[in-house]
């Protein structure tokens, strides 16, 4: 039977909202700026579709390899099912760093109607043209036909992982785009997102600047960013 964490994840709307309108690029620079420097997931972890984009809370998973399937079949995708069915609106669901499959369609379509907005797994997923086609953002280290059962499972949800080569905590935010995914820990998020949509306006200046032909060692001695 798989593990599970109480949880104490709190959910903030708006911080997510503001998450959302940022890039992963930027979130990673003011992480940089606060000594925050592994918090970029490994450059196999890659959106589905270019442009693909998830931005939300991180609900854990923690997969391991098998052998085979369970002796009773009603033990089948059992970690799986209990995993997805804790998902609440907001969620990402990351999964740990394990050489299996695990994600598919059916779970994309029960964890959409829990209100989860995307998936990131250092895992293989299947059923990619219907996930395509479902808009369902997924951030994955490879694709692989092979169904999980006796493959991987979960033995523990809602606890501490390593996904990518990032330690991620149960409700830290998690943003994904084209560039990579990465993660902001819980208790620094206001002080990440804030210092990021400062840097955006700054860029946005700056950005006016080089197209009206300002040389860029002007532009950079005015705004210290590049």
């Amino acid at each position: 039977m798989p593990t599970k964490q109480t949880s104490t994840r709190n959910r903030d709307p708006q911080l997510l909202e503001r998450l959302g309108a940022l890039h992963v690029a930027v979130i990673s620079d003011c992480l940089d700026k606060i000594g925050l420097r592994d918090q970029v997931m490994a450059q196999r972890i890659r959106a589905l579709t270019p442009e693909s984009r998830v931005a939300g809370y991180a609900a854990t998973v923690h997969l391991v390899t098998v052998d085979s399937p369970p002796d009773d079949p009603k033990d089948a995708y059992r970690g799986e099912i209990e995993a997805l069915e804790g998902l609440a609106p907001g969620d990402v669901m990351v999964v740990s760093t394990c050489p299996g499959s695990y994600w598919g369609e059916l779970l994309a379509t029960a964890s959409r109607h829990l209100g989860a907005v995307g998936v990131v797994a250092d895992a293989y997923t299947r059923d990619t043209a219907t996930l395509v086609e479902m808009g369902f953002s997924t951030f994955i280290a490879g694709i692989s036909p092979l169904d999980s059962l006796g493959r991987t499972d979960v033995d523990a949800y809602d606890v501490p992982i390593e996904c990518g080569g990032v330690s991620v905590n149960p409700g830290d935010l998690v943003l994904g785009d084209r560039d990579g995914v990465v993660v902001v820990p819980r208790d620094r998020a206001e002080e990440v997102i804030g210092g990021a949509e400062t840097k955006v306006d700054a860029e946005r200046e700056m950005r006016e600047d080089l197209r009206r032909g300002r040389p860029m060692s002007e532009a950079f001695a005015t705004y210290g960013i590049l």
